[in-house]
């Protein structure tokens, strides 16, 4: 398998993305090339730690840069809060990083965006590089410099814009993936078909479960088109100000109410969220008649044939889920945004729904 670079033309902060085989224990040479100072520090889970820390801090030093001792945080979505990003500045502070230093996050989308949001307020921002672990963060949270943490109220509501330097997909990690994560990470490349590319969404519908299985090239492409698709889009709309952005978040605001009601205690992932949230965004398209009810039963098919989740593992309320979509930070003049569908391919911004028709919607689906 050869390696593909991925360019995202941002002007002043564009960067590269570079995806394939065996490239964790050559961080070094691509990360010496691209920052300014040689002093970095890690930021890890306990879980990614044990099995990759030891590796890349070896690369990193065989390079000549200065590693700091490692921030290693709990797993989990629960780590995204106040108390875990004060404790990452403290460490930085006490290793006296300087605004040209650099935060390495190797992790999943959790320790992604709370290391991004740390580099982004750090001193008013330091530079942040990217080395995703999971098929999640490879497609999706590493690219496009989207950071934050969770807030009792929901999702992802502190944060900042804040592009990494470099992203890092090495594809071999995936390997010690569990199941349940990769399917996790999966939602979110049925996402960029969904959105606009129905070729993409055949091409899945043929072979997301040999992708799933762990086939390198099938794993390798999957991740080159949604890391295109969403760098295309991000490259448009960097700061979600045109409306091009937005329609990334397709089955984010049902599923991130789905995540708030579930404590983010691990018994729904974010990807499993986005699924559904995915499912729920086009059953409601049908609903109020925007779009085919084919397209539905395909998508439906799609998820339960790749064992994904089409409901949520525990018992939600329209009330509860309705009041968490209210409080999204993408609605605007007290309007629920969603990304709506026509069908496959054919996703868009609406400001336009009727609290009446979603609340009918939700009292349906759950009571």
């Amino acid at each position: 398998m050869t390696k593909s670079t991925i360019y995202v033309d941002l002007g002043t902060h564009a960067y590269n993305i570079i995806i394939g085989k065996g490239l964790l224990p050559k961080a070094g040479e691509y990360l010496s090339t691209v920052l300014v100072s040689k002093k970095v520090c890690i930021v890890t889970d306990e879980n990614v730690a044990e099995l990759y820390l030891s590796d890349l801090t070896k690369s990193l030093e065989k390079s000549g840069l200065e590693v700091c001792p490692p921030i290693i945080l709990p797993a989990g979505e629960s780590t995204k809060n106040f108390t875990r990003l004060q404790y990452i500045i403290e460490k930085c502070s006490s290793y006296r990083l300087n605004r040209k230093s650099t935060l390495i996050a190797l992790g999943g989308g959790v320790i992604g965006d709370i290391t991004g949001f740390a580099a982004a307020i750090l001193m008013r921002g330091i530079k942040f590089v990217q080395v995703p672990t999971t098929l999640l963060s490879q497609v999706d949270s590493s690219v496009g410099g989207k950071t934050g943490i969770n807030t009792a109220s929901g999702k992802n509501l502190v944060g900042a814009f804040h592009q990494p330097e470099f992203v890092l997909i090495d594809t071999d990690v995936l390997k010690t993936l569990p199941a349940r994560e990769l399917k996790a990470g999966y939602a979110e490349v049925l996402k960029y078909a969904l959105i606009n590319d129905s070729d993409f969404f055949n091409w899945l519908e043929k072979n997301g479960e040999a992708l799933l299985n762990g086939e390198d090239d099938f794993l390798k492409y999957a991740i080159e088109v949604s890391c295109k698709a969403k760098a295309a889009i991000v490259i448009q709309d960097e700061y979600e100000e045109k409306d091009i952005r937005a329609l990334l978040n397709l089955g984010h605001t049902f599923g991130h109410a789905l995540e708030a009601l579930g404590g983010y205690d691990g018994r729904i992932l974010h990807g499993e969220a986005v699924g559904i949230g995915s499912l729920l965004a086009f059953e409601f398209s049908q609903q109020i008649n925007l779009c085919p009810s084919e397209d539905v039963e395909r998508v439906l098919e799609h998820l339960i044939k790749t064992g994904m989740m089409a409901e949520p593992p525990f018992k939600v309320t329209a009330e509860d889920v309705l009041n968490f979509m209210k409080g999204d930070k993408k609605n605007m003049d007290g309007k629920i945004t969603l990304i709506l569908t026509k069908g496959i391919g054919q996703a868009f911004v609406s400001r336009q729904i009727r609290e009446t028709e979603l609340t009918a919607f939700l009292q349906k689906k759950f009571g």
